[in-house]
C-alpha cells in the first residue's frame, strides 16, 4: 500500500507541470494554419483576424494599408529622397537624389508586405528572391506622419539592406517556413499571428474530431489543444510575454526564436532581459507591456496570481470593445475601495481607470506613437519620457526567469553592448560573470571569443585557440550545436 501511495504522489506532482499535460506541444504534431480552425471555430475566426495580431502581417495592398502617402522622405545624411506609392494595388518605394534639379540616382523597388497592425504604424518589407528586408519608410498612423523605421534615423539609415531574421518576423507572424543556414530567406509567410500561437499545433486537434473523438469541454479538458484558461498564471502570461516582452532575448542552447508553443515555460526557449536605470522607472519600449505588468503594485499584491487574461480578451480587438469594458475591470477587484483623485479630474477623464491608472505614454524607442502604460499605478502626470543615456545603469534584469544561468547573463551584456548601445559598462559586467564559469565549455568557449572580439583583443582570442588547440576546437566545439547558439 506503501508503494502505490508513492506512485501516485509521483503522478500528481507531475501533472502540476502543466506544460507536460497538453499533448500537442510535443514536437512531433504539426501545425496546419489558421483556416482550418476557421472550419469549426468561424466566430473566433471572425472576430481574431479584425484584431492588431490578425492584421499584424499582410500583404501591400491597399486594404490593408492605415497609410496615407501625401509627401515625401528625406535623409540628410546620405541626400537621398524616398516617395511611396500606389499603382493600382500595387505598392512601390521610389528612392533619388537630385543635383541642381537633375536626377543623380534613381531606384524603385516593389514593397511585398505591410508589417504592423495600423493600431500604431504601418511598416513595410521587401521581398527579394524570398530574402526578406525592410523597406526605408514607416507610416506612423497616431500622428499621421511618413517617417524613417526605428533605427534608421542619425545616419544609421540602411537602404535596403536590413535583413528580416526570425527575432523579428517570429512575433509579427504565424509560422513562417524559413530556409534554415539563412539569416533572412522564407519559403512561405503566412499573413499575420494566428491561432496556433496561442493554442499550439492544431493536428492532433483536428485528427480526434475526424476521427470521432470529441470531447465534451463543458465536462473534461481537451488535452488534444491548449487552451490557456486552463494553464496555471505563470504558463498563461508566459504566451502573452513571448511577443508582448520585447527585449534582449537569449536563446537556450539548441532553441530557436519559433520553439515556444502554449504550454511551456518561456524560459524554456529564452531568457529576456532589459536594462534598469536609477530614475528611468516610468521609461519604457513599445512591446514591454508584460514587464510594466509585473512591476504594478495590482500585480506584486496579487502574489503573481494576475493574468494577461484577466483584462483582455484575446479573440477581440481592444478598439473594438464597449467604453466601460476595461473600466469595469477594474471595479472587478477594486469594486470597495473610494477614489481619492480631484473631482475636476474625474470628470475630465469621464471617471475613467485605465486613463488615469495606465496613461497613454510615449515610449523610447518607436517616435510618433504612444500606447498604453501596463505598470497600473498612481502618476502625478502623463510620463515625459526621457532616453535612458541620461539614467545611471544599474543593471540588466531578467523578466521572465528569476534564476538565469551565469552563462545567459553573459551572453545579455555583451548582446547588450553589440546589438543596442556600446557601453563599457556591459562588457564589464560581463567581464564579472565571464570570471565566474568553465571557460573551456561548449558556452563558455563561445562567450570567451564573443568578449575578446567584442573588445578587439585578438590576441587573447589566439591565446585561447592555441590553448585549446586547433584539432581539439573544431571537433569539439565548433561541430557542436551547443557553440554556434
Amino acid at each position: 500500500m506503501k508503494h502505490y501511495f508513492i506512485v501516485l504522489l509521483l503522478l500528481l506532482c507531475s501533472c502540476k507541470n502543466q506544460s507536460n499535460r497538453f499533448l500537442n506541444v510535443q514536437n512531433d504534431i504539426d501545425y496546419i494554419g489558421l483556416n482550418q480552425c476557421a472550419s469549426c471555430h468561424s466566430s473566433q475566426y471572425e472576430s481574431f483576424t479584425q484584431t492588431g495580431m490578425g492584421k499584424s502581417f499582410r500583404p501591400a495592398l491597399k486594404q490593408y494599408s492605415s497609410a496615407i502617402f501625401n509627401e515625401k522622405l528625406y535623409d540628410d545624411s546620405t541626400f537621398f529622397w524616398y516617395n511611396p506609392i500606389w499603382e493600382d494595388d500595387s505598392l512601390y518605394i521610389e528612392e533619388y537624389s537630385l543635383n541642381n534639379g537633375d536626377t543623380m540616382h534613381y531606384l524603385k523597388a516593389h514593397v511585398d508586405y505591410i508589417i504592423g497592425s495600423g493600431h500604431h504604424t504601418n511598416s513595410h518589407l521587401i521581398s527579394n528572391n524570398g530574402y526578406l528586408y525592410q523597406a526605408p519608410f514607416t507610416y506612423y498612423v497616431q500622428d499621421s506622419i511618413l517617417d524613417f523605421p526605428p533605427g534608421f534615423e542619425d545616419n544609421q539609415n540602411t537602404r535596403f539592406s536590413r535583413k528580416m531574421g526570425l527575432e523579428c518576423v517570429a512575433c509579427h507572424n504565424a509560422f513562417p517556413d524559413f530556409v534554415l543556414g539563412s539569416e533572412n530567406k522564407y519559403q512561405y509567410l503566412p499573413n499575420g499571428i494566428d491561432c496556433e500561437r496561442c493554442h499550439g499545433p492544431g493536428q492532433l486537434h483536428v485528427e480526434n474530431i475526424s476521427k470521432g473523438n470529441i470531447i465534451d469541454t463543458s465536462k473534461h479538458i481537451d488535452y488534444s489543444i491548449v487552451n490557456p484558461k486552463h494553464l496555471s498564471i505563470e504558463l498563461q502570461n508566459d504566451i502573452c510575454a513571448r511577443c508582448h516582452l520585447q527585449g534582449n532575448s537569449v536563446l537556450q542552447p539548441d532553441k530557436s526564436f519559433f520553439d515556444f508553443k502554449p504550454g511551456m515555460y518561456l524560459s524554456e526557449v529564452m531568457d529576456v532581459y532589459l536594462p534598469r536605470f536609477s530614475g528611468g522607472e516610468n521609461d519604457f519600449i513599445m512591446a514591454s507591456h508584460f514587464d510594466r505588468m509585473k512591476l504594478s503594485e495590482c500585480y506584486i499584491s496579487s502574489n503573481e496570481a494576475m493574468s494577461c487574461v484577466n483584462c483582455h480578451n484575446p479573440h477581440h480587438s481592444v478598439k473594438n470593445m464597449p467604453p466601460d469594458y476595461f473600466n469595469n475591470k477594474c471595479l472587478d477587484c477594486h469594486s470597495n475601495m473610494s477614489c481619492s483623485e480631484d473631482e475636476t479630474k474625474k470628470k475630465d477623464l469621464g471617471n475613467d481607470c485605465v486613463l488615469c491608472h495606465m496613461p497613454n505614454s510615449k515610449t523610447i524607442d518607436i517616435p510618433h506613437v504612444t500606447i498604453t502604460d501596463h505598470k497600473i499605478g498612481i502618476f502625478k502626470e502623463n510620463n515625459n519620457l526621457e532616453k535612458n543615456e541620461s539614467k545611471n545603469f544599474l543593471g540588466l534584469a531578467c523578466v521572465n526567469n528569476e534564476s538565469p544561468s551565469n552563462e545567459s547573463i553573459i551572453q545579455a551584456y555583451l548582446q547588450q553592448y553589440e546589438r543596442f548601445e556600446p557601453r563599457e559598462y556591459y562588457l564589464d559586467s560581463a567581464l564579472l560573470y565571464l570570471n565566474k564559469i568553465d571557460s573551456l565549455s561548449h558556452v563558455g568557449v563561445y562567450v570567451s571569443f564573443y568578449y575578446f572580439f567584442l573588445r578587439n583583443d585578438f590576441d587573447n582570442i589566439i591565446q585561447k585557440v592555441m590553448r585549446i588547440g586547433v584539432d581539439n576546437l573544431l571537433n569539439k566545439y565548433l561541430f557542436k550545436k551547443e557553440f554556434s547558439n
